[in-house]
């Protein structure tokens, strides 16, 4: 592994830790603050006025890969980055000008990924061969016709992109979640533009991390949830481990099944599953689990599913 890009993800790690105060105090003296859902329990309404948007701060590990990797595949991955990051800035910016919980409409942030993600996956085929072809193991893979690969990755993507969305609940969990992905793609690429923004993310994220863990001093929002959720989406894609995804995204997939299961069962029975979704704020409510303890074992979760992740990619993809 290139030296330099330990160096470059030490300093983006230092940069981060420095700014993020400035950022912190910016963000509350323009009142860009967390609302919170009145559904949620008392703890959770403790935090509001906690600054939001805080997520910006990645755009530091974009700026710095760039800087150190101009190359297009780097150009590509903090475009997915960005374009994704504006979509939940859009929606973290209503949310703190209004202080309307909601944000802007499913309907249109949904447009936007689709949008988005159709645009980004024709310049993939296009301009880096990608195949549009979904591997199953060694030297077996579906081979599927490029507007039907289109449609199926789209999908994907976008569910994935909110599923990761989800899981930004609690004080540090997303960040506790994403690092050991981030790491697995780090791990597994042959590319040493996908090394690199990878590094430099976990750089990002471990930064942000000591800012964002309870009780948390800034929110990411959207703005950096939705942009990890882009990035890792296709990352799965570029290195053709699609068919690992419920094992590595794990964690995700349960966040955003566990709102879909509710939301199902509700609309047929009246009754609920889980005491509230996304699931880990069932632990919370039912259990009595602190938010610090449902981040230490969710992230111990991810880093497990990387562990098996890796083993089946070593030997059979």
């Amino acid at each position: 592994m290139d030296i330099s890009i330990l160096s470059v993800s030490g300093m983006t790690f230092l940069i981060v830790i420095l700014l993020m105060p400035i950022l912190i105090r910016g963000l509350r003296t323009l009142k860009l603050t967390q609302p919170i859902r009145a559904e949620l329990p008392p703890d959770h309404q403790a935090k509001r006025g906690t600054p939001l948007m805080a997520g910006i701060i990645l755009l530091i590990g974009v700026i710095t890969s760039l800087a150190s990797y101009p190359r297009p595949l780097v150009l590509f991955l903090a475009a997915t980055f960005i374009l994704f990051s504006m979509i939940g800035f859009m929606d973290d910016f209503k949310k703190a000008v209004f202080q309307d919980p909601s944000g802007i409409s499913s309907k249109t942030k949904l447009v936007l990924q689709f949008g988005f993600t159709s645009c980004l996956l024709y310049t993939l085929i296009s301009q880096f061969s990608i195949s549009p072809e979904i591997t199953l193991f060694k030297n077996m893979f579906i081979d599927l016709p490029i507007p039907v690969y289109l449609i199926l990755t789209t999908l994907f993507i976008v569910g994935s992109a909110n599923a990761i969305n989800f899981t930004d609940g609690l004080d540090g969990l997303l960040i506790n979640v994403a690092i050991p992905t981030y790491f697995f793609f780090f791990i597994i690429s042959d590319h040493i533009e996908v090394k690199a923004f990878c590094l430099v993310m976990i750089a990002c994220l471990l930064g942000l991390f000591l800012y964002n863990i309870y009780p948390a001093k800034a929110f990411m929002g959207d703005t950096g949830s939705l942009a990890i959720g882009g990035s890792l989406s296709f990352l799965a894609i570029i290195e053709k481990v699609e068919i690992l995804m419920p094992i590595l995204f794990l964690v995700y997939f349960a966040e955003q099944l566990s709102v879909i299961i509710q939301v199902w069962y509700y609309k047929k029975t009246k009754l609920r599953i889980f005491r509230m979704t996304p699931i880990h704020y069932h632990f919370s409510l039912k259990y009595g689990w602190s938010e610090n303890k449902i981040v230490v074992i969710f992230g111990f979760i991810s880093w497990v599913c990387v562990f098996i992740s890796l083993v089946i990619w070593y030997f059979l993809l």
